[in-house]
């Protein structure tokens, strides 16, 4: 194992709470923003769906875990955050709102990060 004081520029960054919380309200409102964009204003020539599902949850929760919440909680802000905006999606002119592979991805997402985080804790011996 890596001894702590290699990683300290990684354990000073890890220490910015607020900024992390910041970066979490910042990141859910893009997410809510894109999500609740109607189908005809947004671009024809973004990169695979679920993809951008994937990796939009795991920004989420790893910011929310980052931010010092417990990461069983960040995981589960996530993806209830994600259901609910698959839910308001619904009424979205040219959106499919409510769909079940979006929440999957979604969550797969959310716990990609949250499992890194508790690795890179575990790892690097982080407080918790």
């Amino acid at each position: 194992m890596a001894d702590r004081s290699e990683f300290g520029w990684f354990q000073n960054l890890h220490d910015r709470r607020r900024l992390w919380a910041a970066l979490a309200i910042v990141s859910s409102l893009l997410i809510a923003l894109g999500s609740l964009t109607p189908g005809s204003e947004m671009p024809s020539n973004l990169p695979w769906d679920k993809a951008n599902h994937f990796v939009g949850y795991a920004g989420l929760a790893g910011l929310i875990g980052l931010a010092g919440v417990r990461l069983s909680r960040a995981f589960l802000v996530a993806v209830l955050f994600g259901v609910a905006i698959e839910v308001a999606q619904i009424p979205v002119p040219g959106r499919s709102g409510g769909d079940w592979a979006d929440i999957l991805a979604n969550s797969l997402g959310a716990a990609f990060a949250v499992v890194l985080l508790c690795g890179l804790r575990r790892g690097l011996l982080w407080p918790h």
